[in-house]
Formats: C-alpha cells, sequence, structure tokens
C-alpha cells in the first residue's frame, strides 16, 4: 500500500514515516507544504495521502484545501486528515462529494499505533474513519437523524469511527443480529436506496456529518 505525508513538523513527518514503513506501507513521499503534496500526488498517484489540515505558508487550511483539489484531480488517492483539533466543518466539506475513501482524526490518535494504523488500511480501501471526538461534536447537531433512537445514534457513531459490526457488538454489548436490525433500520429511516453493504455504511455516515 503506497502512501503519501503531508506535515509540516519535521519530527512528526519522519516518525509517521518510520511507523508506516515498519508496519508494511511503502511511503512513496513525504512533504511539507500543500503544493509539494499536490504535485506528488499527481505524479505517484498513492493510495492515500496523509494530510495535515494547517501547512504552511500561513497554516489556516492549506492542507485541506490542497485535500479537496486531490479529491477532484487524483480521486484514486483516498484522504486521510489529520488535525490537531476538531474543526468539523472540514471534516463535512471533505466528505461533501458522497464516496468513501476519506477519514478525519486527531493527532493524538496517532499514539495508538494499531488504531492509527487499521484506519489508514480502512480509508486506502475506501472506507472511512472518523476520530471519536469529532464524532461527539457532530452528534450534538439536529436534521435528519432526528428519527433515529438513542441506540441507532450509538450504532451510527460506532460506524462513523470505521468500527465492523462486530467490534460495535461488543462495544455495546449487543449481539451481531441485534447490531444488524439496528443498522438495517438506519438504512431504511434515511432512505438509503438498495446498494453493496459497504457503499450504504459510507453512504449513512455522510448523512450523519452532513446534518446541519
Amino acid at each position: 500500500m503506497r502512501v503519501l505525508i503531508a506535515e509540516d513538523l519535521a519530527l512528526l513527518r519522519d516518525g509517521l514515516t518510520r511507523l508506516l514503513r515498519d508496519n508494511g506501507f511503502e511511503v512513496v513521499g513525504a512533504v511539507d507544504n500543500a503544493d509539494a503534496l499536490v504535485h506528488a500526488a499527481r505524479a505517484e498517484k498513492p493510495d492515500i495521502a496523509i494530510v495535515d489540515v494547517r501547512l504552511p505558508p500561513s497554516f489556516r487550511d492549506e492542507g485541506i484545501r490542497a485535500a479537496l483539489e486531490l479529491r477532484a484531480t487524483v480521486p484514486e488517492t483516498a484522504i486521510l486528515v489529520v488535525s490537531q483539533y476538531v474543526e468539523h466543518e472540514y471534516a463535512t466539506e471533505l466528505l461533501a462529494s458522497g464516496e468513501g475513501g476519506v477519514g478525519y482524526l486527531l493527532k493524538d490518535r496517532i499514539m495508538n499505533v494499531d488504531d492509527f494504523v487499521d484506519a489508514v488500511r480502512r480509508v486506502a480501501a475506501g472506507g472511512t474513519a472518523l476520530d471519536p471526538e469529532v464524532v461527539a461534536q457532530l452528534f450534538s447537531r439536529r436534521g435528519p437523524l432526528e428519527g433515529l433512537s438513542p441506540r441507532e445514534r450509538e450504532v451510527l457513531g460506532l460506524m462513523a469511527e470505521g468500527r465492523s459490526n462486530t467490534a460495535i457488538a461488543s462495544s455495546l454489548y449487543l449481539s451481531i443480529g441485534a447490531v444488524e436490525k439496528h443498522i438495517a433500520s438506519i438504512f431504511t429511516k434515511l432512505r438509503l436506496r438498495q446498494a453493496p453493504e459497504d457503499h450504504r455504511r459510507v453512504l449513512a455516515v455522510l448523512a450523519f456529518l452532513q446534518t446541519e
């Protein structure tokens, strides 16, 4: 699996490079600014780009803007955004295309190597990975999710984090069959069209993110 990293802090950039290589990834580039990210992604066409939200020169939103550009121009490259803070408007904008292959994690999560590596693999494979803190903040918003029961909201929140049915069942002390029933109810209430299971999970998460 080929990875491109965009991070302005040299120590973190080098640490991510070593961490990913130690876990079997091929790091095809590690850059420190948005222009270099776009250039490298177009040249290398990596499976996934790991992008800091704030990059030089202004350290405001250069990273996320570059990520959005890549979604449009190099759509085969998945995007995993990392940020120091919860900035849910960026998460919503990044996911607005209605496709998977995207994630948004806080940098603190990188310290849990197993979870971080799993998130990289999941996003690169076309899934989603949302930081639990982002999920918690987004659940405070209102919109089309109002028809979901409290338990269905819990299930959807864990789906947004990228959990499998088995992991959701374990977390909520439910049977896998009960989780499947809750997910089927979520699909029905959100009026998600018939599609492969993985795609509908992504659509459900997108509905969750786009709630206003």
